[in-house]
């Protein structure tokens, strides 16, 4: 896998410069190419990084000859103004033009790009052109210029051009060859493909954002189970082919999606609901990135970002922030044998987490094959989730399967159900299963007997006192002891105050106290969730499920007030995150409980 902090851009620039087509000025804010002239400019546009890397690519990968290669090429008949980025000549006295490129900067809108499609053509035409090509940072679109009528827009589109004069390939991208194997990309790349692919098929505004956002979560699936299933030295079914319609490549990308989702039909139960053309369009954003190669945490924060821009407001509370996710991760410690559940997963952070944790020790302990064995085998059969809300439950799948699998455990069910009900969904959703159990559950929302039959079957619903209604995240926390194994079960949870200060939930209390021992309680700001919709004050709970009959007396518990959390009231970042030194302190209470001084 390519390990480096260079952008496809940057990596393309780097060689143009060692091969000595391109130079830049010391303080690179100059560019020099090296054509037919030496050509300088600016080099502070983000369009000319784009021009750099693919004027690189022509002379190095495609061969074509820097003496028949000029920039800024007037345009018979056409405003002064309006010059050609690049132009490609046959011959050494460059009269006739072979190849006009267009280049814009990474990140344009469908509408730019197809205004910038139009002036390629114009210039292309004038110039009577064989080929031309529009390069807008990671999205690439070619034309057979020469071979068709003027006004033509589908039928001509070419996988790539031609190498150095010759045809051009029916595909460009082929797995395993070093060339025109598709390409890893740095986190800003991915959110950039992520988010021209969502602005494609939102339409602006002609589809609700979340269903967008599913209508692009299949061609991801799309696109991920490609890259798995397509063999070394065979062309990649994610792209589009010389001269293949929308409807053609609509047809292909379908097949791929009806076969996985005949094998999977827990992710996506429903076709795919978008035009041809828009999944053409999306096809041109994502077939030239590697998504199973780009580095796990890469694609993590990138999907992370790109989903929680699309989810914020009704959907925020779906989203634990990653600060508070990790510490309570790191305090649970969970290894490679542990079963570890949330019972109200989301979009999966602290699967995800858990799943990251057991990665990092393998990584640190475990040769490469072996880490990566250890590590899969967790994610595949040891983290379970349940989500009420169907379409996030499909949000955490896609995140699990972007982030390389576990994807089969997770399922939309209402956890406080009985267990006979879950289990008949997925039969391992079993009473004193679990060895790890770490949840956000929904606060504030309202059980009413009379809408749900549950109730008095939990002894904090009404099952030893009359009630009509309880508290969800009350009825969580019963449920929660219940899954995990009596006398080693881990939970970790966040809880509103309330639970732990108001003297009518006082019986709130001692079930718990019941229960668990209690090993630790930290105290949130104020803050911590009304970035994400939610002004409740909370605390994360961490108990142990004590064994049936166990007696602990007194004994100490790790208490700890968090202040700075990594990230302010707007959700800004804050350098200062006391949750850090929370964790080593309570490394430090657990090696000796009863002797723990505190600070």
């Amino acid at each position: 896998m390519e390990n480096n902090n260079d952008s496809i851009f940057e990596k393309s620039i780097r060689r143009g410069i060692e091969k000595g087509c391109i130079s830049l000025s010391e303080d690179e804010s100059r560019v020099t190419y090296h054509c037919s002239r030496d050509y300088s400019t600016s080099f502070k546009n983000p369009e000319e990084k784009v021009r750099a890397a693919y004027f690189a690519e022509l002379v190095l990968d495609y061969q074509y000859p820097k003496r028949r290669i000029d920039l800024e090429v007037s345009v018979p008949r056409r405003t002064p103004e309006d010059r050609a980025d690049i132009v490609v000549y046959e011959d050494n006295e460059r009269k006739r033009p072979y190849l006009v490129v267009e280049c814009k900067k990474d990140g344009i809108s469908d509408a730019e790009f197809k205004q910038a499609i139009e002036q390629v053509f114009g210039i292309a035409n004038s110039l009577r052109a064989k080929y031309a090509i529009v390069v807008a940072g990671t999205t690439r679109t070619a034309f057979d210029v020469a071979g068709f009528r003027p006004s033509e827009r589908e039928k001509n589109v070419i996988s790539d051009i031609p190498k150095i004069y010759g045809k051009a390939p029916k595909y460009r991208f082929i797995k395993g060859d070093h060339l025109n194997d598709i390409k890893t990309v740095l986190k800003d790349e991915l959110i950039r493909a992520l988010q021209k692919s969502h602005n494609t098929v939102w339409q602006g505004g002609r589809l609700a954002p979340t269903t967008a956002f599913d209508e692009v979560s299949k061609l991801l699936f799309c696109k991920l189970k490609d890259e798995k299933d397509t063999l070394r030295r065979s062309p990649y079914k994610f792209q589009i082919g010389t001269h293949e319609t929308a409807e053609d490549v609509f047809k292909r990308i379908n097949e791929i999606y009806q076969k996985a989702k005949q094998q999977d039909e827990e992710v996506f139960k429903e076709d795919i609901r978008l035009d041809p053309k828009i999944v053409y369009s999306v096809v041109e954003h994502l077939q030239g990135i590697n998504f199973s190669r780009t580095d796990l945490d890469t694609k993590g924060v990138a999907f992370e970002t790109f989903m929680t821009d699309f989810f914020k407001g009704k959907m925020g509370q779906f989203f634990t922030p990653r600060e508070i996710i990790r510490f309570m991760v790191k305090v649970i410690n969970p290894t490679k044998d542990d079963l570890v559940l949330d019972p109200a997963v989301g979009s999966g952070g602290f699967l995800l987490n858990s799943m990251d944790h057991v990665r990092k020790y393998a990584e640190a302990n475990y040769d490469p094959e072996e880490a990566w064995k250890h590590w899969h085998e967790f994610a595949q059969h040891n983290l379970y989730g349940i989500e009420i809300n169907d379409q996030i439950a499909r949000v955490c799948k896609m995140n699990m399967i972007i982030h390389d699998d576990g994807h089969t455990n997770v399922i939309n069910a209402d956890s406080l159900k009985d267990f006979e009900e879950i289990q008949t969904i997925h039969k391992k959703f079993k009473k004193d299963h679990f060895d790890i159990l770490l949840t956000n559950p929904p606060f504030g929302a309202v059980v009413k007997a009379t809408e749900k039959d549950y109730l008095d079957k939990y002894e904090l619903g009404a099952k030893n006192k009359k009630r009509k209604s309880q508290k969800t995240e009350i009825l969580f926390i019963e449920r929660a002891i219940d899954f995990v194994k009596p006398g080693t079960g881990k939970i970790g949870i966040v809880l509103p105050d309330g639970i732990l200060t108001n003297s009518s939930l006082q019986y709130v209390r001692d079930y718990i106290l019941e229960r668990c021992q209690i090993l630790a309680v930290v105290s949130l700001p104020q803050f911590a969730f009304s970035h994400y919709g939610a002004g409740v004050k909370a605390s994360l709970v961490f108990l142990r499920r004590k064994a049936e009959g166990e007696e602990l007396g007194n004994y100490p518990i790790f208490m700890a007030i968090a202040e700075h959390i990594g990230y302010d009231a707007t959700g800004r970042r804050d350098p200062q995150n006391d949750l850090d030194r929370i964790l080593e302190e309570y490394k430090k209470f657990q090696e000796n409980p009863k002797n723990y001084k505190g600070v």
